[in-house]
């Protein structure tokens, strides 16, 4: 296993009162604080090196939105621990979340760099592609070239991710057929072939997949939400609007979907 240089090793006392000042900011008027994000500080402030008890109070923050807050426990967190690929892939999924993608990427990079896991290569990778960073290519063939990975259909839908968003939709369109070649059930390649289609104003055939995708799960929200965009382009506007209402009925908070609606005169 890789391990990147501790600057733990060479910390100075000013550092760590630095830290024990960080850890206060983070916290808010006590009277403030509900129930059980309270108790969660104090066990912390019990046990100070339980990285679970900071990952706990992280998903606490992300389960409730605040990912600002669920950064600042994690970054703690790597301030003592900064070899812990886990803890780099916390930081990394909290920073997309919070819409950082290039410190998300530098999240990915430092796990990797630490454990080249498939599982953390694959989110890297993924995230290479929807940045159109060629270096997505270079994650997808090492992914394809490990064997123990077993990482073939996600190899390719990156691949397909990557030349869709430098515009090559065809070739993107031909590695989602790969990915669901190996995996018919791997919904995403679904979604992001039928959004290449749909680019290139295929709309019929963006239709059909998005058609194939409710099929295969009837309840995969994103599949009615485009299947409503592609029955609009074809002027099937009583059908696009069913689509658009089973969308919102599988996800209430689809502002997107709520949207079309609003467009198509229903409120």
């Amino acid at each position: 296993m890789k391990k990147t240089a501790l600057y733990l090793l060479i910390i100075s006392l000013a550092a760590c009162n630095s830290e024990k000042k960080q850890d206060n900011a983070v916290k808010p008027a006590a009277d403030s604080i509900p129930a059980m994000e309270k108790k969660m500080q104090d066990d912390i402030a019990r046990y100070p090196d339980s990285m679970l008890l900071r990952k706990n109070l992280a998903r606490y923050f992300k389960d409730n939105g605040d990912y600002e807050s669920a950064i600042k426990v994690i970054s703690q967190a790597i301030a003592k621990d900064s070899s812990s690929a886990e803890l780099w892939d916390i930081q990394g999924t909290l920073h997309f979340l919070n819409e950082d993608t290039l410190e998300s990427i530098r999240c990915y990079e430092r796990a990797v760099d630490i454990l080249p896991d498939p599982e953390l290569v694959i989110s890297l990778g993924t995230l290479y592609a929807q940045t159109g960073n060629l270096k997505a290519l270079l994650m997808a063939d090492g992914l394809l070239s490990a064997d123990k990975a077993k990482a073939e259909k996600e190899a390719y839908f990156i691949k397909g991710l990557y030349f869709s968003k430098i515009n090559e939709k065809q070739k993107a369109i031909g590695y989602f057929d790969k990915c669901l070649a190996l995996n018919y059930t791997y919904m995403d390649a679904y979604v992001e072939k039928g959004m290449a289609l749909y680019d290139m104003k295929k709309y019929e055939e963006a239709l059909a997949v998005f058609d194939k995708a409710i099929t295969v799960q009837n309840s995969f929200q994103p599949a009615y939400y485009y299947e409503g965009k592609c029955l609009e382009k074809l002027n099937r506007k009583e059908e696009a609007i069913q689509a658009y209402q089973n969308a919102v009925t599988l996800d209430p908070d689809d502002v997107e979907a709520k949207d079309a609606l609003g467009k198509l005169g229903v409120n």
